[in-house]
């Protein structure tokens, strides 16, 4: 472990910790082991067939979020809350939360929905901090609201339902717009922020038809699935062709000569996320066989602890890992540790993939490294500490969000037990 802090302080690409220590761990400790077996357990990180949909979901994201998918779902939800003290800001994140169900990326939705709706806030009167804030932290609804990449992972390296992790985060998802749209209204009306006109019937019908085609992603998603017309990997490749089909047949707003560059683009991300899910593989199970779960666990007095303590527990630790590490490999690490106490405390295994795809997505937009502030920096151009000025209100309420999620886990498993016991 001193091995990874020592070369990410040095500034290290995150897959060099991973590999390297993992290596300085077999030919210190593990002498009589065959290091070819780091090479299997790579290759057995990336080969669950469920990992397919990362690629497939990361590339209709790229397609949609160069087309016009989000400027139509703004469009609808302009219309209907515009009008409303604070609507601009109640736009932006239901807007997030739509365009989370089509993308499933964090990083994606504040592209897409922050870029241009920034300038528009900032002309009706609200101040930079509260957009820019409002923007990354509304974007951790897409980490929720499925498709979430966080819990195809989580449930690939815990072997969870990821049908049944999708619908589980519907309920936290909704509970943010909630109060991120109250928070909205309170500060438009504290600070006098002037209201939008009201747009007639006729718009709004002309933007309900405008929206009837990207709002086919959550269909394709939710309804497939849980209507067992395919599977989540079969959804993800559904998502992929209807992506295709909107932007470069019906919307015109892609060439087609524009693909293999949107398609390359896509392979560079999936490479270093595959990198990265096949080291952690090696990394966890040098960390398995070292029993360094178990020592853990043990150090902390968690064996014999109640469940709720033990979701604390996790919370927590996801939720400082991700400040300072990228999600996904944060992930990697810690859900290994933690397995074996998931396993034993009783927990429900979706309630604990609910919590830490929260936590992690908490984290992406927490200081001091939150990799959705970067993101916000690049497409704002503005100063870090600028632009991570306004989070703290909307982080209280992520954090209340989780708090709310432990001492009442049907927000989570509502839908999902209704779901299966209808089956």
């Amino acid at each position: 472990m001193s091995t990874m802090i020592v070369l990410l302080l040095l500034g290290f690409p995150m897959m060099m910790p991973l590999l390297i220590a993992t290596l300085a761990a077999f030919f210190l400790f593990f002498e009589m082991l065959n290091p070819t077996i780091i090479i299997q357990q790579m290759v057995g990180g990336v080969k669950p067939s469920a990992l397919v949909a990362v690629p497939m979901f990361i590339l209709s994201a790229d397609i949609i979020t160069r087309g016009h998918s989000s400027d139509r779902l703004l469009d609808l939800v302009m219309r209907f809350v515009g009008h409303l003290r604070g609507g601009l800001a109640v736009t932006v994140a239901t807007t997030c939360t739509l365009f989370g169900a089509v993308s499933g990326s964090t990083q994606a939705t504040v592209v897409a929905v922050g870029g241009p709706m920034r300038p528009r806030m900032l002309k009706a009167g609200y101040s930079d901090t509260f957009t820019m804030a409002l923007a990354i932290n509304a974007s951790d609804i897409a980490f929720l609201i499925p498709p979430s990449i966080g819990m195809i992972i989580y449930g690939v390296l815990t072997g969870t339902s990821i049908s049944e992790l999708f619908i589980a985060g519907i309920g936290p998802g909704l509970l943010i717009l909630a109060m991120f749209s109250g928070y909205a209204v309170f500060y438009a009306w504290r600070h006098r922020i002037p209201v939008e006109p009201r747009s007639s019937w006729h718009e709004r019908w002309r933007a309900i038809r405008r929206a009837i085609w990207p709002a086919g992603f959550p269909l394709i998603i939710v309804g497939g699935i849980y209507g067992g017309v395919f599977s989540p990997s079969e959804a993800a490749a559904i998502c992929v062709l209807y992506a295709i089909l909107l932007e470069v047949v019906i919307f015109r707003s892609i060439r087609l000569k524009e693909l293999p560059g949107i398609a390359l683009s896509t392979g560079l991300v999936t490479a270093v996320v595959f990198i990265l899910i096949g080291a952690g593989a090696a990394f966890s199970w040098a960390l398995s066989y070292a029993e360094v779960p178990q020592t853990i666990i043990n150090g902390l007095n968690l064996a014999d602890a109640e469940p709720m303590t033990v979701l604390l527990c996790i919370a927590v630790a996801f939720f400082i890992g991700c400040m300072f590490v990228d999600p996904i490999v944060v992930m990697l690490i810690l859900i290994p540790i933690f397995l074996p106490l998931i396993r034993s405390s009783g927990l429900d295994p979706v309630l604990v993939g609910t919590m830490i795809t929260l936590q992690v997505a908490i984290g992406s937009a927490t200081p001091p490294f939150g990799c959705d502030i970067f993101t916000a920096i690049a497409i704002f151009r503005r100063p870090y500490m600028e632009v991570i000025r306004g989070t703290p209100p909307f982080i209280f309420m992520l954090l209340l969000t989780a708090m709310l999620l432990a001492l009442f886990p049907q927000i989570a498993l509502f839908l999902r037990d209704l779901l299966v016991s209808s089956r």
